[in-house]
């Protein structure tokens, strides 16, 4: 019996194939588009989250963990006031210390933030999955005033290697105008990083004693009248600097990162404060959940309107399949039957649906992974959102058997007389 019924509802729907194509085209798109949220969803989390990774400790001056992390990791906002460098290298002496990243932030180049460091820098920090950061040309700098540019700085403004360029004081619109540029001591281009789809790509990453030349002859943010010192003479100050914005510290055990982060909050010299990046970067997340969240709702909605037209199709064609049904009641189906029949087709119709909207994802994530990951750094997760696909296919079809419901009581409740005398 199964399978006439599948038998019947393949050659119905056969039967009508224009107007039910339309109505798959539909249910393949808004199911494509339900998964592609999901997976764009997890591919931003999963870069969200992974925009340092392999870093245990971020250590900066007592304040809002947040705030740190967001100025620090993300370079947005501004801390509310540095920590000392010998607190920094007090951290990095700790026994349980194996390697420390010092960051030095505040001035930009054309909206872009400047980060001063070391070499430790390009030898420890990581991103994604304990990815090292890797050059697409040059190296990393070596003289006072070499420059390493991110991918997005160097592709939106157009630089190269060997190319020159001018530092702002500050940043936002307190950078901009002539009286703010250190003019006097400009910069050369010598290293671009390859793309990471963090904020790596929109800094620019100068030596740290070369963030303490450009402010030589400034105070209080601002040059000192009549006083300049000229790039060839800055040799004979002393560059090491007074203080840095925060640090990042990676530990030789993971089993001491909250005794490490509890000594340094108990760092009596200077109030302190150690985050770990990984809670840090989990609530700033749960920030934007609202929308997270409106974004799976607009995929939902979507795949309801296209289960709606399949309801609206199916239900308009049974005016003109009474005689049809009329036909197979005649023959001996009873009303459950019929009720079976229709079900059968909407469950069909929403399992193509799934099914083509899932291949169809795929083959585009296929397709444009390369190029998403060259671009924008971000590794579409093919597999790894397996279970939540799934379980969104499976809610899919629940929806399908609910909306064939509607139309297959409708069609149990036509009597046999009504296909057999049709009204004109």
């Amino acid at each position: 019996m199964s399978y006439t019924l599948i038998k019947l509802a393949l050659a119905s729907a056969w039967n009508r194939r224009f107007t039910l194509g339309l109505t798959l085209l539909a249910l393949t798109l808004s199911v494509a588009m339900l998964l592609g949220v999901e997976r764009a969803r997890t591919a931003a989390r999963e870069s969200f989250e992974q925009s340092i990774s392999g870093t245990d400790l971020l250590v900066g001056a007592r304040g809002s963990p947040l705030q740190l992390t967001l100025y620090a990791v993300f370079r947005i906002g501004e801390s509310s006031q540095n920590m000392q460098w010998q607190s920094f290298q007090a951290v990095a002496a700790h026994p349980s210390v194996a390697w420390a990243i010092p960051l030095s932030l505040g001035d930009s180049h054309r909206g872009f933030p400047v980060i001063g460091t070391t070499s430790a820098y390009f030898e420890h920090f990581r991103y994604g999955q304990q990815r090292p950061l890797s050059f697409s040309q040059g190296q990393r700098f070596e003289r006072l005033f070499d420059v390493v540019l991110g991918a997005e700085v160097a592709e939106k403004l157009g630089y190269s290697l060997g190319d020159r360029l001018v530092l702002s004081h500050g940043s936002g619109p307190a950078a901009i105008g002539a009286q703010a540029e250190h003019a006097d001591k400009p910069f050369t281009v010598v290293g671009i990083l390859a793309r990471t789809g963090t904020p790596v790509d929109r800094s620019l990453h100068i030596d740290l004693p070369a963030m303490e030349a450009i402010h030589l002859g400034w105070q209080a943010g601002a040059p000192i009248p009549g006083f300049t010192v000229p790039a060839e003479f800055v040799g004979k100050f002393d560059l090491q600097p007074k203080s840095i914005t925060a640090g990042l510290f990676g530990l030789k055990s993971r089993a001491a990162v909250f005794r490490t982060q509890r000594w340094v909050q108990q760092y009596t010299p200077e109030a302190l404060q150690a985050v770990l990046p990984g809670v840090a970067l989990d609530q700033l997340w749960q920030m934007v959940d609202v929308l997270e969240k409106f974004l799976k709702a607009l995929s939902a909605l979507v795949v309801a309107m296209g289960l709606s037209s399949m309801v609206a199709i199916v239900w308009a064609s049974l005016s003109e399949r009474r005689r049809e049904l009329a036909i197979l009641r005649s023959v001996g189906a009873g009303p459950w039957t019929l009720a079976a029949l229709l079900t059968l087709e909407g469950v069909l119709l929403a399992g193509l649906g799934a099914l083509f909207g899932y291949l169809l994802l795929t083959g585009m994530s296929l397709a444009a992974a390369p190029w998403v990951q060259a671009q924008f750094g971000l590794a579409l997760p093919l597999w790894s959102a397996w279970q939540a696909e799934m379980r969104l296919l499976g809610y899919v079809l629940l929806a399908g058997l609910l909306a064939a419901l509607l139309p297959a009581w409708s069609a149990a409740r036509m009597a046999l007389a009504d296909g057999l005398n049709p009204r004109l």
